[in-house]
């Protein structure tokens, strides 16, 4: 099921665990050009599921920034901590294709290690079926996992067109493993809650940066398992800092300085190939979205895979 035939609903989903940087700021960009390049809505969706990672004030602090960057989202914000019964029917509804894993993720990584399994493209542990058939005597479930196709099942190979990387195509069996619904320490797992967010929401193109483009082929699963429609996916190159990591809170990226703002968007602007589309003498944030918007459209048609599909 696609979502392409509805009307264009996008969406920007930050975590509230600290102030919106660089790297944040081109995703928001990127989903926000694209929504108003297509006469769509555009959403601001706060994805607070991980309550401990939550700081104090960091959703006033993410509004605030937005519209100091003249980013104006469309009805009101969602709260991911506020929808936590949803999470729960959807989880209810995959029925027994869920199952409790009493595996600490060091018992995961000793078992992958001692067994040769190979590891997920980002070094991660694949989940070895442990508990697949049972928790064993003597232990309890800690979190909820969801059962993927077996090695032998065609429908483990998740093939989706990413808007700027092209075809892509993942295994579930062999990439990911059964992964994580419920996590040990109650909280829903981000995989269950953005699909159930996306489909509620009614959102038909996911826009975001390419540190989630590993997430894709298991959201597609959960949306076929759950008779949802699938979005169009657009995964943004991530912005790296001088050491080559990219840039995110966990390592300290700094905040936006919100005194220059238009120096913010200029500079994310040109990270998204659309500096030759801004006008040199822009002198207001009124006057730069008009123009990026114009930049986004020829950006988009420059990609690689869109001139392949304009010759076919």
């Amino acid at each position: 099921m696609s979502a392409a035939h509805l009307p264009y609903v996008g969406r920007f989903a930050p975590s509230p665990s600290g102030p919106l940087h660089a790297g944040s700021l081109a995703a928001a960009m990127a989903s926000y050009l694209d929504a108003r390049l297509h006469g769509g809505v555009w959403l601001l969706r706060i994805e607070d599921i991980d309550e401990t990672r939550t700081v104090p004030d960091a959703i006033a602090a993410i509004r605030q920034a937005l519209s100091a960057l003249g980013m104006h989202w469309d009805h009101a914000v969602a709260t991911q901590s506020e929808r936590k019964q949803l999470y729960q029917a959807a989880c209810e509804r995959l029925g027994a294709l869920v199952y409790p894993c009493a595996c600490t993720r060091k018992e995961i990584i000793d078992s992958v290690t001692r067994i040769g399994l190979p590891r997920a493209a980002d070094g991660a542990a694949i989940y070895p079926g442990t508990c697949r058939n049972g928790v064993a005597d003597g232990k309890i479930g800690r979190t909820l996992r969801i059962r993927v196709p077996d090695a032998d099942d065609p429908q483990r190979l998740i093939h989706f067109d990413d808007r700027w990387f092209g075809p892509l195509t993942q295994d579930l069996a062999s990439e990911t493993g059964d992964f994580v619904l419920k996590r040990a320490d109650g909280f829903w797992a981000y995989q269950l809650a953005v699909v159930v967010d996306d489909a509620a929401q009614g959102v038909t193109d996911v826009v975001r940066g390419a540190d989630l483009i590993d997430s894709t082929a298991r959201q597609i699963y959960l949306q076929r398992l759950l008779g949802v429609p699938t979005p169009a996916y657009l995964h943004v190159p991530l912005l790296a800092g001088d050491d080559g990591e990219k840039l995110s809170k966990q390592n300290g990226a700094p905040a936006l300085d919100l005194s220059r703002p238009l120096r913010e968007l200029s500079a994310c602007a040109r990270f998204l190939g659309l500096e030759s589309g801004i006008a040199a003498n822009t002198d207001s944030v009124d006057a730069f979205w008009p123009q990026a918007i114009a930049a986004w459209e020829r950006r988009l048609h420059d990609l690689p895979q869109t001139k392949s599909q304009a010759k076919k």
